[in-house]
């Protein structure tokens, strides 16, 4: 529910761990929203489980650890030091007013280097662009080491080749026995992804495997077959009809 308006609509669904789910569909359809309704970010009148448990029976700190979100438009101070801005990421996994650990420095390095934002790490965030600040923010949802993460355009502002380092980044967390959930616009991309759902005015009309034929009929048709699939050197892809 947003400003008291329905916004999703008789919603069923499990989302497989261990893999890579992408939602899709028109401008409208509802994919932000349900991703901030798995997040537990926007109020709703049926039941979120996460990891089998109801996200109302959860600590927020302990959704904290285990759920990592990355949301579109998404930013912090623009004075802010890149190294401050991705430990804030390590925030539910320290003690109140407690100095950062060793573990969270090595977090925080480790997920600046799997960005490949290393280099900016005593840069302000506001001498970065557009695509460095994302892959910033990248590494602080990365840095919370969290079982699931929820992502929201990830790849905005990214050019070619670091939208492809994002696709291996995603199978690596995945092979990690991690749980990716993204909203993405670059359907070609999202048709890399383990699992499909595909949303129309508020409601799933379908969710099925990315090479499953009928997954592909239904992305023609929340589209007004004006994209066709078609297979180009083992992979889906998704071009103009």
């Amino acid at each position: 529910m947003l400003d008291g308006a329905h916004i999703l609509r008789d919603l069923s669904l499990q989302i497989p761990r261990a893999a890579w789910t992408s939602i899709v569909g028109p401008n409208g359809a509802g994919k932000s929203s349900l991703l901030k309704a798995l997040a537990g970010l926007l109020a709703c009148d049926g039941k979120v489980q996460l990891l089998g448990q109801s996200v109302l029976e959860i600590s927020r700190r302990d959704i904290a650890r285990c759920l990592s979100w990355l949301g579109q438009s998404q930013s912090a101070a623009e004075d802010m030091r890149v190294w401050d801005v991705v430990m804030l990421g390590r925030l539910p996994h320290q003690a109140w007013l407690a100095a950062p650990s060793a573990a969270d420095h090595a977090a925080v390095e480790q997920a600046l280097r799997d960005t490949q934002a290393w280099q900016w790490r005593e840069r302000s965030l506001g001498q970065l662009s557009g695509g460095e600040r994302q892959r910033v923010l990248l590494a602080r949802a990365l840095a919370v080491h969290a079982e699931i993460l929820l992502m929201d355009e990830p790849l905005a502002n990214l050019d070619p080749p670091h939208q492809a380092d994002w696709m291996a980044l995603v199978r690596q967390l995945v092979a990690q026995g991690k749980t990716v959930v993204s909203v993405l616009h670059e359907i070609s991309f999202a048709l890399q992804a383990d699992h499909l759902l595909i949303m129309q005015e508020g409601q799933l009309v379908h969710q099925g495997a990315c090479d499953d034929p009928a997954s592909h009929q239904a992305l023609r048709e929340v589209f007004e077959q004006r994209i066709a699939i078609h297979s180009v050197a083992g992979q889906w892809v998704a071009l103009p009809n």
